[in-house]
């Protein structure tokens, strides 16, 4: 008898194999319904022999690290979420910082500074992963990703382990060749700079004072909701256009900074989404502003 592609994967995973799990865990937003199937890889290794499965497979697949920068749809996934959070790992050599996909920007932030390494400031503050960070050229304060990666290290569908020099990237404001690549990122290496371990303390908690004092950060959100319009900035147009604290159900434009949609009281991804459109078309309607996405819908493959 032939076994399912799934059976494999769940003789593959173990306890790291699950069915019919709710995503409003598995993302900042917290809010959507429920993936079919949800696999947490814990090895480079096998998050290739995974994908190669999926790739063969008939099943839909989407890949999430921290669901910091997602939204999922309140009708749930259909096919299986791959999360890169069991690709954890740390180490130093010299000024270079090796990184696995799913640790936690303020982790791998945090671990530069214990080693008296700067240059990773910036993503403390940013609530996702290494992986996601390096897929979407993440930044904040005028710095980004690109700025200190010097490779990435990914699996293809065909469950090849390969590497890539940031030249190869081809980064952008918020993009990256990847976004065009049916890849995996697992893992990344950074050059930082020696820094005084109390200097990198003092700027990290200056970043993140004036963080908290600006964003929203007491619900849930997924960040920014839109990409920097060129000559504008996103939160200005919306503020301009009268929209902080305007409400679709529980979704709200944030009063603190009109560039954030909140989780106000209990919202649905309906309410996000909906909310996120009549921004967009009020925007437009009165700027001639067209405000594109930053986050990303689940399932929109």
């Amino acid at each position: 008898m032939i076994k399912d592609e799934l059976s494999i994967l769940e003789e593959l995973l173990g306890e790291d194999f699950h069915t019919d799990v709710s995503m409003k865990r598995h993302t900042t937003f917290k809010t959507g319904g429920n993936a079919d199937f949800f696999i947490c890889p814990q090895s480079i290794e096998t998050m290739a022999q995974c994908l190669k499965i999926l790739a063969g497979s008939d099943y839909a697949y989407y890949i999430v690290g921290n669901g910091s920068n997602i939204i999922v749809p309140d009708s749930g996934i259909r096919g299986v979420v791959v999360s890169t959070k069991g690709l954890r790992g740390l180490e130093v050599r010299n000024n270079t910082v090796t990184a696995f996909a799913g640790n936690l920007n303020a982790e791998v932030s945090r671990f530069a500074m214990n080693n008296s390494l700067g240059g990773m400031e910036f993503l403390s503050g940013i609530p996702g992963t290494i992986g996601g960070a390096v897929y979407m050229n993440a930044g904040a304060y005028e710095h980004e990703i690109s700025h200190i990666l010097t490779s990435a290290t990914y699996v293809t569908p065909k469950g090849d382990i390969r590497t890539i020099s940031k030249d190869e990237i081809d980064y952008g404001y918020r993009k990256s060749i990847f976004m065009q690549k049916d890849v995996i990122i697992v893992g990344a290496e950074f050059e930082l700079f020696e820094k005084d371990k109390d200097e990198i303390e003092a700027y990290t908690a200056d970043l993140n004072q004036r963080r908290r004092d600006k964003q929203p950060l007491s619900y849930p959100s997924a960040g920014s909701v839109f990409k920097r319009p060129v000559g504008h900035y996103a939160g200005k147009l919306i503020e301009d256009a009268g929209l902080k604290g305007y409400r679709i159900g529980g979704a709200m434009v944030s009063e603190k900074h009109a560039g954030f949609i909140i989780n106000y009281d209990n919202a649905t991804s309906t309410d996000i989404l909906d909310l996120i459109r009549y921004v967009q078309d009020v925007v437009f309607e009165k700027f001639g502003v067209k405000l594109e996405n930053e986050v990303k819908i689940l399932g929109s493959r």
